[in-house]
């Protein structure tokens, strides 16, 4: 086996699929599961979509299940989401569903890579592109490493039609929005109004009134939902989430149709 041969074979591969990343439908910033569900849909109907995710790894909050017992709840609204990935999940109770939040996240992460949606990692988000008068058109990128660094390393963009912030309790991509033009999201202060405390039940209700267009060209999905329109955490229970997922693709779908 030649080394070279190996190092090449790497960086041209790569190269290749992040070439065809800087134009897309669809740029996902987080891959935790209302990402990857959301690349899911719209990969799944021949939608070009590419998610970037900061960490080494994919999963989002998943992983670590409930204080790092791998375990994860979810409600029969989200159960009909885990069949189509084929994730098992056992009855604990009326209601409740309990799955290997492990084993969830690889069907997750594996079934959205075979429809055709492209995963980056180790790429953070550092700013959007704005054009169209007020409008995202794409998000501009950096290595990981270089922000942990804190290194001045000029950045690239990529070019999309929507773009969808699933980057959790943090809402990065709609705080960037706020920081770079002002307090003009579609919230009730233009702002990122921020989670409120553990509320399972409520949070769960919300999230999916919250999945929608915040900024023009910006949709929120996922934990960011219920940050930027300032709705309860919920904890270890994943339902909303997936459906959170679902609903973001439905929202970008229409949108590119509309332009």
């Amino acid at each position: 086996m030649d080394e070279v041969t190996i190092s090449r074979a790497i960086v041209e591969n790569y190269m290749n699929d992040f070439m065809e990343a800087m134009d897309v439908d669809v740029a996902v910033a987080g891959a935790g599961p209302s990402g990857l569900v959301t690349a899911y849909y719209l990969a799944k109907e021949g939608i070009r979509v590419v998610v970037f995710e900061r960490q080494l790894r994919v999963g989002g909050g998943m992983p670590g299940g409930g204080m790092m017992f791998n375990r994860v709840v979810l409600q029969e609204e989200g159960k009909r989401i885990f069949d189509e990935f084929e994730i098992p999940a056992k009855e604990y109770k009326t209601g409740y569903y309990v799955a290997d939040s492990l084993e969830a996240i690889s069907n997750i992460c594996s079934r959205t890579l075979k429809v055709g949606a492209k995963i980056f990692n180790m790429i953070s988000i550092e700013d959007v592109m704005i054009r169209e008068g007020e409008r995202v058109a794409g998000l501009v990128l950096n290595w990981s490493a270089v922000t942990w660094s804190k290194m001045h390393v000029d950045p690239l963009i990529v070019r999309c039609k929507v773009a969808i912030d699933a980057t959790g309790h943090d809402a990065e991509v709609c705080r960037l929005v706020v920081r770079k033009i002002g307090p003009k999201l579609r919230t009730k202060t233009g702002e990122v109004i921020g989670e409120k405390p553990m509320w399972a039940e409520k949070g769960e209700r919300e999230i999916l009134r919250n999945t929608r267009e915040a900024y023009p060209g910006l949709v929120v999905a996922g934990m960011t939902a219920n940050a930027v329109f300032g709705s309860p955490r919920m904890g270890a229970i994943f339902g909303g989430m997936l459906l959170s997922g679902e609903k973001a693709a439905q929202i970008a779908k229409k949108l590119i149709k509309a332009r």
